[in-house]
Order: structure tokens, then sequence, then C-alpha cells
């Protein structure tokens, strides 16, 4: 029994071993040679297509570019110390004022046979030109006849009106030459070429007036003599922008200007808050009575106070004490001495009165002269700020110009202070943020310089009616 045992298991066991044997042979005739490693040492995987999965990406990407610009980059770590990336324009430029002695020696002059329009030039044919005109060198007597002058010939074909070829070529109209032999002369237009100012005016000249025209006939307007504010403002077209208006402005310019923003909007609120207490205070006036049916005790806007009981009675007795006093206060006729006695105080009061008047004007002549010293310096004084005051506004019309005054209904409207906050500020003019508008720089400009009136924005108003349509009769029946 263990002879068959050993018998049967024996085939089994040397087939297996056969197989596993074929099958280890065949994976390694069918197992794929390893990929060569790159030049910089990371395995080379591009053999391998499958890159299912995040494991095979990792494994099989390819990184050769990468591991190449590591690789250069520490190649430069190694000799210079750092990346160039990193390095100053300075450690790797420098400015040559002084040059190369031994190369300004070997460069070549400057020649202008060199150039290529003088080569282009210097060019010609060893054939000779094609002539038309008889010459001394092309006619076989080697001798040339005596041509007509100039003059001549042009006088022989004014004779015979051909046309003629002026400056450029062009053919000249025969109206502008004269006939026979005469030269012509230049045209009356020419000769007063440059003379004729078409915007000058024409104040010398004075035009004749027919009889019992002057009074029809407008006289011209004179200009004023005093000179004109366009004249007296220097402001620039384009004035220099603030320093702290820059994308990347220095530290005090930036906090100048914005100082200078705040001082603007503080003023600005001010105002605004006064505007709104007036307001509110001639609302509140308004609002004062109501309107509750019942009859006005007083004015729009004035308080009255409300009427007690005590106070009815206060006011009834001062009432009645009132009509009394008035009834005992009706005076009497005065007599005649009475009458007398009031004129004569009058005449005695005003007696005393001019006496202390005429009694002043005596004191005062003795310091007639100090009187007259101080009088001339509150004068000077008044003049002196007066013109003080006139030069300050004339300075600031020559540098401001307009910006501020009113003209007519309208005010000249001062330049916006265009000016970013600290977190709004870019190191970079791919990240600026555009600030106000070269319109409107423009036209307040103009304003301001006096070019153009001070104007408001005219916009389009809202239909206040509404539009009513109507249906005609004819309309209404329908057939």
């Amino acid at each position: 029994m263990a002879t068959s045992k050993s018998s049967r298991t024996g085939p089994s066991s040397s087939t297996v071993k056969k197989s596993s044997s074929s099958s280890s042979l065949k994976g390694k005739d069918q197992q794929k040679p390893k990929a060569a490693k790159s030049a910089i040492g990371a395995p080379s995987q591009l053999n391998q297509s499958s890159r299912k999965g995040k494991k095979a990406w990792r494994k099989h990407v390819d990184i050769g570019e990468v591991e190449e610009t590591l690789e250069e980059m520490r190649a430069e770590e190694r000799v210079t110390g750092t990346t160039v990336g990193k390095m100053k324009d300075s450690e790797l430029f420098q400015i040559d004022t002084k040059g190369d002695e031994h190369v300004r020696k070997t460069l070549p002059r400057f020649s202008t046979s060199q150039l290529t329009s003088t080569k282009i030039l210097s060019q010609r044919s060893a054939v000779p030109a094609v002539f038309s005109r008889v010459t001394a060198a092309s006619s076989s007597t080697g001798k040339r006849k005596a041509g007509l002058s100039r003059e001549e010939k042009e006088r022989l074909m004014r004779i015979a009106k051909k046309p003629r070829k002026g400056p450029f070529n062009s053919i000249l109209d025969p109206s502008e030459y004269a006939a026979g032999s005469g030269v012509v002369e230049l045209s009356q237009a020419v000769k007063q070429s440059g003379t004729y100012d078409p915007w000058a005016g024409n104040e010398d000249a004075e035009e004749e007036l027919k009889d019992g025209l002057e009074t029809v006939v407008k006289k011209p307007v004179k200009a004023p003599s005093t000179s004109r504010t366009r004249d007296l403002i220097e402001v620039p077209a384009i004035i220099e922008p603030h320093q702290g208006t820059s994308y990347n402005p220095p530290v005090e310019a930036h906090q100048e200007l914005l100082v200078k923003a705040v001082s603007v909007e503080e003023k600005r609120l001010k105002d605004a808050e006064k505007l709104a207490e007036l307001k509110a205070k001639m609302e509140s006036a308004r609002l004062t009575q109501e309107d509750d049916g019942e009859v006005a005790l007083a004015a729009a806007g004035m308080t009255v106070q409300d009427v007690q009981e005590g106070d009815e009675a206060a006011g009834d007795k001062n009432e009645s004490s009132a009509q009394q006093s008035s009834v005992k206060r009706v005076s009497e006729r005065k007599t005649k001495a009475q009458r007398n006695k009031a004129a004569r105080a009058l005449a005695e009061k005003r007696a005393l009165a001019e006496k202390a008047a005429r009694k002043r004007l005596l004191a005062s002549i003795n310091n007639v002269k100090l009187l007259r010293k101080s009088t001339m310096e509150q004068m000077t004084a008044k003049e002196k700020a007066r013109e003080m005051k006139r030069l300050a506004l004339a300075e600031k019309l020559k540098k401001q110009g307009l910006a501020g005054k009113k003209l007519g209904k309208h005010k000249v409207p001062e330049g916006q202070i265009d000016v970013q906050l600290g977190e709004d500020l870019t190191e970079s003019l791919r990240g600026l943020k555009p600030e106000g508008s070269l319109f409107r720089d423009r036209f307040q400009s103009l304003q301001q310089r006096a070019l153009v009136e001070p104007r408001a924005p005219v916009l389009p108003k809202k239909r206040t009616r509404k539009i009513v349509e109507y249906e005609k009769h004819a309309w209404k029946r329908f057939e």
C-alpha cells in the first residue's frame, strides 16, 4: 500500500515541480527589464502606461524636468552660495563708466564710406547711360552747338503759349503768364501775403456812413480797459500731483495728504450739520401748531403758554386795575403859566448842552495836531490792511485761480483730493485701483482758469403730470 501511495503521489509532485519551474521561467522571460535611471539619479518610469489611482500616479509620474531645475539651482548654490534669483542687481551687474581702452583702440573709426547708402550710390555700371540730348561727348564732330539760354527759351514758350512746368513738375495755368515776351510779375495776392491778420480788429478803419444812417447803425462795442481775470491767473493746465497720490508713496507725503483730506471732510461735515440744524429749527417752527381743528392763537412759529385758572383770575384783576388807572390818568389841560414854565426849562436845558459842547470844542483845539496824527494813522492802517487784502486775493487768484469762488449762480468747484488709504495701497501697477476722473479734472481746470463758466449738471427731470389717453368716439364703434 505504501508503494502504491508513493507511486501515486510521485508523478503528481514531479508535475507540480515542473509546472512551478516552468512558470518561474516563463515569468522571468516575460518580466520587463528595469528602466534605466536618469542622469540626475531619479528613476525613469516613462514606460509604465498604467496610472490608476493616486499611488500609481505618484509612482509613475515623470519628474525629470523638476529634478533638472532643482539640480541647476543646487549647482548655482555651490558656485555662488545662493541662487541667482535671490541676488541683488548690484551683485550681478556693474555700471562701467570708464570703458575699455583696448577695445576702443581696436574699433574701426567711423567713415561715411562704410554706410549702406554710400555703398549703394557708389555702385555704378560701366555701361554708359542712354542719352537723348546732343552733347560734346555724344556728337560725332565733338563740338556742341550753342544752345538757347533759359530766359530765351521761356520767352519763346510764352510766345507759343505752350504749357510750361513749374515747381514740383506742375503745369502752370496759361492765364498766369502773359502773352509776348514780357516777364510775368507777381500777383497782388502774393505781394500782400503774410500781412493780413484775420483775427485783428478794424479799429483804425472808420466806415463811412450815408446820410441818415448814423442812428441806425450800431456802434461797435469797445472792450474795457481793465485787465481780464484769465490774464491774471498763472495756474498751469496740468498741475503736478502730490507725492501722496502715488501707488507707492513716501510715508510722510501720504500722511500729509491724508491729514489734508480729513480736514476737508471735517469742514464739509460741519457745514452739513449746521444746515441740518437750521432745517430742523425751521421744521419745528412749522410744526409748532398742530392742525387740530382749533383756531390758531398766534402766528406760525410762536409758542403760547397755557392759561390756568389762577392766572385767569390774576389777569382779570390786572385788567380791572389797569382800567381804573386809565380812568384816573386822564390829564387836564395845562394853563398858560405851566406851558411857559416848561418852555423856559427846555430852553435852559438846550443852552446848557450847547455850552458843554462849545467847551469841549475849545478844549480840543489844543489837541488838533494829535487828532490829525491819530486820524492819519488810522487811515494809513486801514489803507494798508486794504492793500494787503487786495494783494492776498491777487496772489490767491494767481496761484489757485477761481477755485472756491462764486460766480453768478454757481460756485467754481475745488479740486477733489484723490488719496487711498493704507490698506488700499498696492506695491505694483497691476493691482492699482483708479481714483478720480480725468474728464472731471480737465473740466474743473478749465473752470478754475476762467476759460469756462461754472455750470451745474443738468439732469433730466421726471414727468410730474401723467399722460391721459383719450379714446375717440370713432374708435369706439367696432364693426
